[in-house]
């Protein structure tokens, strides 16, 4: 579902192509600042939609990497529960045996029930999530695990999942899958910030200039003609 604020900064770049077009049919309308220029603003209009897009594009990455941590995670837990299973019959020292299932229980009790991070449209930059770091620990508790499987001689099950090569190759993926998310998590905060200078910047942004256009048309033709009028209920919305 598409946020209010992913709605309202769409909606922002679409009135200014509407304002911009009414103005350039305004014969009066010859502004002395440069960024309230018809040239200016359809440049603006322009740069401002392909950052939409940027930032669309960066979102989708981003669930896809969630979705691919989600899958490749799946299997995990139940694969640690069948590892101290099998650890249970090679006859260990307690003291062995005793670490592997407290590791094994802050694998299991490490993840949140939540699998998604908050939504990146709702505009939080530079966070990092709870669930993310959950990943992040059963990923490095995982990864304790096989180190101490590794030092175990009986370790030699029959099944090929099992085996310390195949859960090694298993842990790389897990790994991989979490740095996916971090890496596209941060390319899509990157373009959000990037879309909010274009937009909302304090004296620069395309809220202030909308507001600007208005006010200019308002001093050339009057508060009352229909020239302000068509541009005046164009809405601008400041997310700031």
């Amino acid at each position: 579902m598409t946020s209010k604020s992913e709605v309202g900064n769409a909606r922002n770049v679409a009135n200014l192509q509407k304002l911009t077009e009414r103005v350039a049919v305004y014969a009066l309308y010859n502004p002395p600042v440069e960024s309230l220029t018809v040239e200016s603003l359809q440049t603006l209009y322009t740069t401002a939609s392909a950052k939409l897009t940027e930032v669309e594009d960066k979102r989708v990455a981003n669930k896809n990497a969630i979705a691919a941590r989600q899958a490749t995670f799946e299997n995990l837990k139940p694969t640690c529960t069948r590892i101290i299973n099998f650890l249970q019959i090679l006859g260990l020292e307690e003291g062995v045996l005793k670490q592997a299932k407290s590791i094994n229980r802050r694998i299991q009790g490490g993840q949140k029930k939540s699998v998604t991070p908050p939504d990146p449209s709702g505009e939080t930059v530079n966070t990092i999530s709870t669930s993310r770091q959950s990943y992040t620990q059963i990923c490095e508790n995982f990864g304790i695990l096989l180190q101490l499987l590794a030092t175990i001689p009986t370790y030699t099950p029959n099944e090929n999942d099992l085996k310390l090569t195949s859960l090694t190759t298993y842990h790389t993926s897990v790994m991989s899958s979490t740095q996916a998310v971090d890496q596209t998590e941060a390319e899509l905060n990157a373009k959000l910030i990037e879309r909010d200078n274009i937009l909302y910047a304090d004296g620069t942004g395309l809220y202030t200039i909308a507001q600007n256009v208005k006010k200019y048309v308002k001093s050339l033709y009057g508060a009352t003609s229909p020239e302000y009028a068509n541009v005046s209920g164009i809405e601008f919305t400041n997310r700031k």
